[in-house]
């Protein structure tokens, strides 16, 4: 449960252990938000969906996550256009249950303690708007007026408004809630150990390049005519089984959670200008840049490091420091502010920083949503409704934002065949 927000779900659980049925449309592996958004608007396409996770409803790096739905901290191109789209599917499509998973369009302010980083933020700003994000240019003493506790020696910021946050949990397990009242069955605690395909043999199925048909589980078989991994840090394993290569890696991250403050210390999600430059970072090393927000429980939740050390859970006394220290400096008042926990996840990184949507050439029936790194929650909602018009075709063209940048074969150029 992410610190300082409601940890109940009920009713989420009805169900979920239920029989795995022998043939579905379509086998999600991965029951995160993403997974889960997708079995939600595939079910809504009527589509006979099975969800499968080795693990929990969102165990992995769903649990781990602050929730963010950020357009601001995206460069123009394919994904700022993907999660403008996503932004639009939270408020829109999935509108109506929005206080389900906490939904809240607490904007986010950018902020630049030099004169040069507010130049290049304003250059950032400006390149965004032509795209069609709305942000807003903040002096120095306006800052003060949208965040009275902010340090005093901010040179200026940018507001974003379409930024929003959700509780990262409650939005994977009631979105698969909706999605089996529309028939989907959920069977976590069940791992895939392999495909189906034509001519098996192999531990993982066919020969590489035979169609998947669908999935060998550790509690039986689903044949399907699509099966889509959306296993997020643990997606290019699943890939592999089906003799294909993706280049997803674990990132991890750590995240402080302060004792209960006053309502209203952090009103907006606050970050450091650097934090675009750390999230555009390919370093494998420790990158860290200041990120502060408050929740409805009153505790403040402190971000975020960046680091490629494995699946490494173990506390880093430097990247904690870096956190305290950063957080400190945008807000002086935490100084005095004790921590009451840390916690970390991993984000699953692509090496072009650009997630994977669609259908792979490479094992044709399988398909992907992953390597969305620390996007994932925001990117899911449009993620998973794309995928949906990918599998149905049910807008009359392919879908309603163009997959091509996300394309897996992209991979496949640099050697990506297994």
């Amino acid at each position: 449960m992410t610190p300082g927000r409601r940890s109940t779900t009920p009713g989420i659980g009805d169900g979920i252990g239920e029989e795995l049925p022998s043939t579905a449309d379509l086998v999600v592996i991965g029951a995160g938000v993403v997974g889960a958004a997708a079995a939600w608007f595939a079910a809504l396409a009527g589509l006979r969906v099975v969800v499968v996770d080795r693990g929990a409803v969102a165990g992995g790096t769903s649990g781990a996550g602050e929730g963010n739905v950020l357009v601001s901290d995206k460069e123009p191109g394919p994904e700022l256009e993907l999660a403008q789209y996503s932004r639009r599917v939270w408020g829109e499509d999935l509108g109506a249950y929005g206080g389900l998973w906490e939904f809240e369009s607490k904007g986010g302010l950018v902020v630049a303690s030099t004169p040069t980083a507010l130049d290049a933020l304003r250059t950032l700003a400006e390149r965004q708007r032509a795209c069609g994000v709305d942000v807003r240019e903040v002096s120095g003493a306006e800052l003060h007026a949208l965040e009275p506790r902010l340090t005093r020696e901010a040179a200026g910021g940018a507001l974003y408004p379409q930024d929003a946050q959700v509780q990262p949990m409650l939005a994977a397990a009631h979105l698969l809630r909706l999605a089996r009242r529309r028939g989907a069955v959920v069977r976590t605690r069940t791992e895939v150990v392999g495909f189906l395909r034509p001519g098996g043999g192999r531990p993982g199925g066919g020969p590489a390049g035979s169609p998947v048909t669908g999935v060998r589980t550790s509690h039986g078989t689903v044949s399907a005519p699509a099966v889509l991994n959306a296993a997020g840090t643990w997606a290019g394993a699943v890939a592999g089984l089906a003799g294909v290569e993706l280049p997803v890696l674990p990132r991890r991250g750590f995240v402080l959670v302060t004792e209960p403050l006053p309502p209203a210390t952090v009103r907006h999600k606050v970050y450091a200008a650097d934090y675009v430059d750390a999230v555009a970072s390919s370093d494998a090393e420790l990158q860290a840049s200041p990120v502060v927000e408050g929740t409805g429980g009153g505790t403040v939740l402190i971000g975020s490091t960046r680091e490629r050390v494995g699946f490494d859970r173990r506390p880093s006394p430097a990247a904690l420091r870096a956190l305290a220290r950063g957080a400190i400096g945008l807000f002086p008042v935490l100084a005095s502010v004790r921590a009451m926990r840390v916690y970390a996840g991993f984000r699953p990184y692509c090496p072009d920083h650009l997630p994977v949507i669609g259908p792979d050439p490479r094992a044709p029936g399988l398909w992907h949503a992953c390597g969305h790194e620390g996007a994932g929650i925001g990117l899911a909602a449009g993620t998973g409704k794309l995928i949906a018009q990918a599998l149905t075709g049910a807008t009359g063209e392919a879908t309603e934002l163009d997959l091509t940048p996300f394309a897996p074969e992209r991979f496949a150029a640099e050697g990506g065949r297994a």
